[in-house]
């Protein structure tokens, strides 16, 4: 069957009391991937990425190969390419005592996949430095209003810079600029998005140079180009940033989506 969203918690379907917590008290963290044929590239790090992070916000281990079956019970019978969020969270939480560790709760909200949009990006900067940017949290509030503001100002999206003027990273999404064939990615404190660790692996094979560099927004005319990554479009060419303009080279752009293609899919 296609996918309509479904939600689970602990591999059961989720009710309005399960979900009363979530509404009442926003604090925990999530991952979001593609499920496709039931793989999902770079499984392994996403369940990384939610171990640590449940370990550092709730004081507890959460269990992988539990989550691994609450996410096959998700997408059982389920067809096309589905994107999933798991969201980690603990009904046990107390918010006047938050230094107890607590049991985790897994939610799974699943979806049929979007169509990516390859249309070239314009994107606004605005000077806002992520916190905890170690954890993919779900404090995203100043996520959407800065993408808000950008749109406003006649832009698709924003990018972030530190407070020194060094580009970090997008709403929801890793920023990428290019010279040649090199790939360079910012050094400032960001989110690092599993998309973005697994192409930076796979870029070597399509005869690509990897490298990380401090990005000011004053040095945009060094670069032939930009892309953004993340979970639902791996690469999307960017067209302007600010005032500053990029020839998108479509040849290129597909170099960079077959190294991503080419990353193995992990059964579920």
């Amino acid at each position: 069957m296609s996918a309509a969203t479904r939600l689970q918690i602990n591999g059961q379907t989720a009710t309005a009391d399960d979900l009363r917590w979530l509404v009442s008290t926003n604090y925990g963290h999530f991952t979001s991937m593609r499920v496709d044929n039931g793989g999902v590239r770079g499984l392994d790090v996403h369940l990384d990425r939610l171990v640590a992070s449940t370990r550092e916000l709730f004081g507890s281990e959460l269990d992988r190969h539990a989550v691994r079956r609450y996410l096959r019970a998700a997408i059982d019978g389920l067809s096309g390419p589905l994107s999933v969020r798991i969201n980690v969270f603990s009904r046990a939480y107390d918010r006047d005592h938050p230094a107890r560790p607590v049991a985790a709760d897994v939610l799974m909200t699943v979806a049929a996949a979007s169509t990516p949009d390859d249309s070239p990006l314009r994107v606004k900067s605005f000077t806002y430095e992520r916190e905890s940017p170690a954890i993919k949290h779900v404090g995203t509030f100043p996520l959407f209003h800065y993408r808000r503001m950008a749109q406003r100002a006649g832009f698709d999206d924003a990018l972030f810079a530190d407070r020194g003027g060094f580009v970090s990273e997008g709403s929801i999404w890793n920023v990428a600029f290019i010279e040649g064939d090199t790939i360079v990615w910012p050094t400032s404190r960001q989110l690092e998005g599993v998309s973005k660790q697994l192409l930076r692996g796979a870029l070597a094979g399509g005869g690509f140079v990897d490298r990380s560099d401090a990005i000011s927004l004053a040095d945009m005319a060094r670069f032939d180009g930009a892309f953004f990554t993340n979970s639902a479009q791996p690469v999307r060419p960017i067209a302007q940033i600010d005032g500053a303009r990029f020839a998108v080279d479509a040849a290129l752009v597909a170099r960079l989506r077959n190294c991503y293609d080419g990353v193995r899919i992990d059964l579920i």
